[in-house]
């Protein structure tokens, strides 16, 4: 039962839109704080809080560089949201619906 009600609070994350979309972006490389604000055109601070989130769940990494954070996908251990994204646009294709291009990087 403990199984299910992890895999369950795990994809619960992914019913909000901006953290599945997030997800969707970082399937292909990852991503900075920075970045996610301009392709998002969310605060920092509502970006953190998405991330927060994912982190605590095991389902981001975290690094850091400097001043910058990146985050890239942590999903090999979790079966049935790697399946999720499967079916989940790329970067391309997510950037193509937000009408965004892929940002310069600016955080280097």
């Amino acid at each position: 039962m403990d199984q299910l009600t992890e895999a369950a609070d795990k994809l619960k994350l992914l019913g909000d839109k901006t953290r599945l979309t997030i997800l969707c972006l970082l399937k292909d490389r990852e991503w900075c704080v920075c970045e996610l604000v301009e392709v998002l055109s969310i605060s920092q601070p509502g970006i953190s809080q998405h991330m927060r989130k994912l982190k605590s769940h095991g389902i981001v990494n975290e690094s850091r560089r400097g001043q910058w954070v990146y985050y890239s996908l942590n999903v090999q251990d979790k079966p049935y949201i790697h399946a999720v994204l499967d079916y989940m646009p790329g970067t391309a294709g997510t950037l193509s619906l937000l009408n965004r291009q892929e940002p310069g990087r600016i955080c280097e």
